[in-house]
């Protein structure tokens, strides 16, 4: 699933209510959403301290499967946990021989000392580190480790930190670069203290027709809360402003995908 303590997505009131707002989008959310580079899993396992080849991970809001395909391609043996409906129903057709059980990190349905890895990507921001810390810990094995990580904005790119700023204007909130500030906050990811993280930044790139870049937009939980007709206006909008921009209707996205890793002792 997709993005507040860490996380570059834009908070809202409502939280319930925009976890819940994917499980409509399942589709958009697969079809637009960036996935991971290469080295990001290479980052993962060497702060972790292991290879993913024969790992046991559990990947928390898995969503539709993002994640897990990429830990599975490096040979980890991976249990998905997801607790929304549609975003299940959509993981299950694109990785129908992957096993998935509904449940989310607050009460993980999973054994004591079960885990290598568990891994939350795009999604430790739905949980309440209260109950998510001390679950993490109880699945992991001693020795095993929490991998965190966001796909967030590189914003000294001019057009990116242009286009947030758009977005952060749309809807009443921090600015860009007071989100990325409270991004690059390691501690907001675990206020216990219980947890020390080692932090990673990963950059990247895609790029994909304008039609996707909307849409990874529009697939965003702020925006899908957001009334058909007022979204949609923004949309098209954005649509001149990045014409402006990249006039073969082709966006290169770049990405700094943060990464955090605690073993537990």
């Amino acid at each position: 699933m997709t993005t507040t303590s860490a996380s570059p997505e834009p908070s809202a009131p409502q939280p319930s209510l925009r976890a819940h707002s994917f499980n409509a989008a399942a589709a958009q959310y697969a079809a637009n959403r960036p996935s991971y580079p290469p080295a990001l899993l290479d980052a993962v396992e060497e702060l972790a301290g292991r290879p993913l080849a024969g790992a046991r991970v559990v990947d928390v809001g898995a969503g539709t499967g993002i994640a897990t395909a990429l830990l599975r391609a490096r040979g980890a043996d991976v249990l998905a946990v997801e607790p929304g409906e549609g975003m299940a129903t959509e993981f299950r057709r694109a990785l129908p021989h992957s096993p998935i059980v509904r449940g989310d990190g607050n009460a993980l349905p999973v054994a004591d000392a079960h885990a290598d890895l568990v891994t939350y990507a795009q999604a430790w921001h739905w949980t309440d580190p209260a109950h998510s810390v001390p679950e993490a810990l109880r699945v992991l094995r001693p020795g095993g480790a929490l991998a965190l990580w966001w796909n967030t904005e590189a914003l000294d790119v001019q057009w990116i930190a242009e286009a947030a700023d758009r977005i952060s204007r749309f809807f009443g909130l921090a600015n860009a670069t007071e989100k990325r500030e409270a991004a690059d906050r390691t501690g907001l990811a675990d206020p216990t203290g219980r947890l020390r993280f080692t932090r990673r930044e990963v950059r990247w790139s895609r790029r994909v027709p304008l039609d996707t870049h909307l849409a990874n937009i529009g697939s965003h939980s702020v925006f899908l809360i957001t009334p058909e007709e007022r979204r949609n206006a923004f949309l098209e909008a954005e649509r001149g402003h990045l014409l402006k921009v990249f006039p073969e209707g082709v966006v290169e996205e770049t990405y700094d995908v943060l990464l955090l890793v605690a073993t537990k002792s």
